[in-house]
């Protein structure tokens, strides 16, 4: 029974004047369980015969069959699956993967198939066992001799079976001894039922061999068989059973190990890869914790002003010159929209300033004359002392409550104010409450604050019936702006029709400053995402770096079994995981930039949220799959024999 057959190959390569005709008409058969040699000068054809029975090239034209199979009319993924199935290589430079040990090194064949973890390694180990290597499980290629190296390679050919073994030059690298018991050792795997080939010039390597071919200028001359042979069986290898999610799972596992085991292996270049990655993300994720931060405060100090407030002021603008000559609005007013079911409150709100003295002290001072609820309208607190009450109001009563910056003022010594008095032009006004310091705008104001029943202030300082504003706060459960719309429209029916105010509605304000403040990070944000790109570049310009620099391990994964997805795969998860590890550094040193600036800044703070976090190490993950996957594309495109000649 014959194991491979070629009918009148051709290999022909370039063209024109520098056409090679490589094979010519080359017919031959070999049976199961022959041990051949091919033997030849160098440029004979040997080589390529060689690489064409380990469809590792293919013929221009004639017909090639490999186990009943036409290997023409196979894809380059069912060629990968009979080099890893049937064929087994042993090369001349042991092609030894130097990130792996021995036993990984010989079960790596398996991976492509399919076999389950334990088995492999179970398997890897019975091999190097058999080939007098059971001390060397865990020796890396640069750790053995070239004798060992090359039993690691035919362990390794013999993974999946190894039905034909190709063995090209075997012990061209080694001493004689060496090279005697690598022959002893095909020998010995000839008689246990594998087909073996071995290309060689030498002829005592040859006579290892049962039958030498010798090739000329292409051609087949002589074709010698010194003893009579009998056929046998293929060697029967049970096939793993594959469970489809299983088996995906295991492919990306062992790629992941060995992305990782690339990574480290190169570690300095790993690191400079990284940095273009961890510089955009720390950009990023500051700059956005930068923006957050300060909507934060800004938004803090809107609340402090009052939630779901509105201020009614006369004039038709902020822009009106005449608003202070507008004197429409009332305490009958701000009574009506008190009545209002869409308003929890209503204040009417008056204010005067002028000359406040308390003991030899003579300060100026502001004071407001405000309805009982406006302090908590307000977002004010109360550290000592009372709010203001109805009966306050009722009674026109000469009370007040001071601020912060008044009470440092009036009492540096820290001393109570409670029930003190104090004469704010000339009337005499007892103090009943001490609100808590407030920070408005961008820092705290310095300026003194006094408050009184509305009803004090205009009977007993100002003597105006008319108020300057009143401000309402909206209930929970309706929306602010169906509220300013709504009190507008009865202020303006009872002031005769004409809208002779306006309104400050604070989460308008707070909605735009929230809408300005995404705007700006956007941009911003944008701009550091330059940087990101420029990594990513970084990072492409690497693995293309990385794919020449390991041309020969792709050409050896690729000759035993491993598909041209399985070398997309390794690649680009290797290409994904350094940016993933890019960004999560990127992550710490935004966060180690914001501990320094929030230790130092007092205003405002940055402030990291998980949303940020997450969608930058999401875009580090798309940059490097955007960016890893033309390298990756190229390493799986590489043509087997190319790949395993690069030097």
């Amino acid at each position: 029974m014959n194991i491979i057959e070629l009918k009148g190959v051709n290999k022909f390569y370039g063209q024109g004047e520098g056409l090679v005709h490589a094979l010519c008409d080359i017919d031959l058969e070999i049976a199961c369980g022959d041990f051949l040699a091919i033997m030849g000068q160098s440029g004979s054809g040997k080589t390529t015969l060689m690489n064409t029975l380990g469809c590792l090239d293919a013929p221009s034209d004639g017909i090639y069959i490999l186990g009943g199979l036409e290997a023409g009319e196979l894809t380059a993924d069912e060629q990968a699956r009979q080099r890893g199935r049937t064929l087994g290589f042993v090369f001349q430079r042991y092609n030894l993967l130097p990130t792996l040990n021995a036993l990984d090194n010989v079960a790596l064949p398996a991976v492509y198939s399919g076999l389950g973890p334990r088995e492999r390694l179970q398997r890897a180990a019975e091999l190097l066992e058999r080939l007098g290597l059971s001390d060397k499980f865990a020796s890396f290629p640069h750790q053995l001799s070239g004798g060992q190296q090359q039993r690691v390679s035919i362990a390794r050919s013999l993974m999946n079976g190894g039905h034909i073994i190709l063995a090209d030059e075997p012990s061209g690298a080694l001493d004689s001894e060496s090279g005697r018991m690598v022959m002893e050792i095909l020998g010995a795997l000839n008689r246990d039922g594998h087909t073996v080939i071995v290309v060689t010039h030498d002829p005592q390597i040859a006579s290892y061999a049962r039958r030498v071919v010798e090739l000329k200028d292409g051609r087949i001359i002589s074709d010698t068989a010194k003893s009579p042979f009998a056929e046998t069986k293929p060697i029967e290898v049970r096939e793993p059973k594959i469970v489809p999610f299983i088996f995906y799972r295991d492919q990306f596992l062992e790629a992941l190990k060995m992305s990782l085991q690339a990574i480290t292996a190169h570690k300095l270049r790993s690191l400079l890869t990284m940095l273009g990655i961890i510089i955009g993300i720390a950009s990023v994720v500051s700059v956005v914790a930068l923006g957050q931060g300060s909507q934060e405060k800004v938004l803090a100090n809107i609340s402090s002003m009052g939630t779901n407030t509105i201020t009614i002021n006369p004039g038709t603008g902020f822009g009106d010159r005449r608003s202070g000559r507008v004197r429409t609005l009332t305490v009958a007013d701000s009574e009506i929209l008190g009545q209002q079911s869409y308003l929890a409150s209503s204040t009417p709100v008056t204010s005067t300033s002028g000359t406040l003295v308390f003991g030899n002290q003579s300060l100026n001072a502001s004071l407001t004359g405000v309805g009982e609820d406006y302090l908590e309208v307000r977002g004010l607190h109360l550290v000592r002392g009372r709010r203001l009450t109805t009966l306050d109001i009722i009674e026109n009563a000469s009370v007040t409550i001071i601020d912060h910056n008044t009470w440092l003022e009036l009492f540096p010594d820290g001393s109570d104010p409670i029930g003190q008095t104090i004469i704010f032009r000339r009337q005499p006004l007892t103090v009943i409450g001490l609100t808590s310091p407030q920070e408005l705008g961008m820092g705290p104001q310095s300026s003194l604050n006094l408050w009184s029943p509305y009803t004090t202030v205009m009977t007993k300082l100002t003597g105006e019936r008319h108020i300057s504003s009143i401000i309402v706060k909206v209930s929970d459960q309706i929306n602010t702006q169906v509220a300013e719309k709504t009190l507008t429209a009865l202020l303006t029916a009872r002031h005769g029709g004409r809208q002779d105010f306006h309104t400050q509605n604070t989460d308008t304000i707070r909605q735009t400053i929230e809408s300005t403040t995404a705007t700006m990070t956007l941009m911003i944000s944008s701009i550091a995402l330059i940087s990101l790109i420029v990594g990513g570049i970084g990072v492409m310009n690497i693995m293309l770096v990385s794919v020449t620099e390991r041309t020969r391990e792709i050409g050896v994964r690729m000759a035993i079994g491993a598909k041209r997805f399985n070398i997309l795969e390794q690649f680009l998860i290797e290409a994904v995981l350094l940016c993933i590890m890019g960004g999560v550094a990127g992550v710490a040193l935004s966060g180690l930039v914001g501990f320094v600036f929030n230790n130092f800044t007092r205003d405002f703070h940055m402030s990291f949220s998980t949303g940020s976090i997450i969608l930058a190490l999401g875009c580090s993950t798309l940059i490097g799959v955007l960016f890893g996957f033309l390298p990756a594309h190229n390493a799986s495109h590489l043509n087997p024999i190319e790949a395993l000649s690069y030097e």
